[in-house]
Formats: C-alpha cells, sequence, structure tokens
C-alpha cells in the first residue's frame, strides 16, 4: 500500500483539496486499495477546524466528497508512517523539516515538482483563488499518479 501525506499551512484548503481529488482520482482508476491518503497542517492554527468553505465549495461544484475532515498538525510519527509526504510551497518544506528533522529518506517534495513547470501552490487563504488552487493541485495530482503507476507497473 502507497501512503500518500498532503501538507500545507493549515491543513483547511490546499492539502485537503489535494487529499480529496487524490481520493477521487485513485478512485476513477479503481485502485482505491493501493492507497493511503491523509493530510496534514505545519502549523497548529486551524486544528479541529473543517474544510474552508472555499474549498468544499470548490470540491462540491467537481462533485468530490470531503466528508467530516477536521485539520490536524503533522507529527513525527507520520514521517515513519507516509511514503510520500507532498508540500503544496516551498514555506511548506522548511517547515516541514523544522518538525520533523531532517528527510533522510527523501520523503518530502513539492506537488508541482510532478508537473512540467514546478513551482509553489499559491494559498487561496490568502489570494481567494480556488479555481486557481484546483487547476494547480490537478495539474500536480495527474503527474504525481503517472508517476506512481510507473512505480506499481516495476513492482
Amino acid at each position: 500500500m502507497i501512503k500518500v501525506l498532503f501538507v500545507c499551512l493549515g491543513n483547511i484548503c490546499r492539502s485537503p483539496m489535494a487529499e480529496y481529488v487524490f481520493k477521487d482520482m485513485v478512485r476513477k482508476e479503481s485502485l482505491e486499495e493501493k492507497f493511503y491518503i491523509d493530510s496534514a497542517a505545519t502549523s497548529t492554527e486551524e486544528i479541529g477546524n473543517p474544510v474552508h468553505y472555499g474549498t468544499r465549495s470548490k470540491l462540491e461544484q467537481m462533485k468530490i466528497e470531503c466528508g467530516n475532515h477536521k485539520a490536524r498538525q503533522i507529527t513525527k510519527k507520520d514521517y515513519e508512517t507516509f511514503d510520500y509526504i507532498i508540500a503544496m510551497e516551498e514555506q511548506n518544506i522548511r517547515n516541514l523539516k523544522r518538525i520533523l528533522g531532517e528527510d533522510s529518506q527523501n520523503k518530502i517534495v513539492k506537488l508541482l515538482d510532478f508537473s512540467d513547470y514546478p513551482r509553489d501552490i499559491a494559498d487561496p487563504w490568502y489570494t481567494g483563488n480556488f479555481d486557481k488552487t484546483y487547476q494547480d493541485i490537478c495539474e500536480g495530482l495527474e503527474g504525481f499518479l503517472e508517476y506512481l503507476k510507473k512505480i506499481m507497473e516495476n513492482l
């Protein structure tokens, strides 16, 4: 089973969007039994809060369920548990290394590093542009899923 953790600052906008879009993509490919997918925050600011209304609205528009998600902060145990820790931006990576220590197993990567145009995914909490965030997340997830499918073929 491939264990994937998506991470952003508060775990109410970008990382839950990535979590639920990726769950939907994996389900549509009939691969759900091969994955464990979750999300977390680097900060404590939003712990226990639900998905941001902008993210929830965008996911509903795309007919993707986000359930009863509650924000949580990443832990050192998550580093041991997950195979991939996927950050939304460079600042998330700096925060992850502060929380988790050195990335000795090279598990931490930015989502859009799996795209043709690696870059940060802007935080819609500040930009208000959940459509752009969704597009960027989908771009990264498509590349990430293709990358994982190639790995699964070689197992």
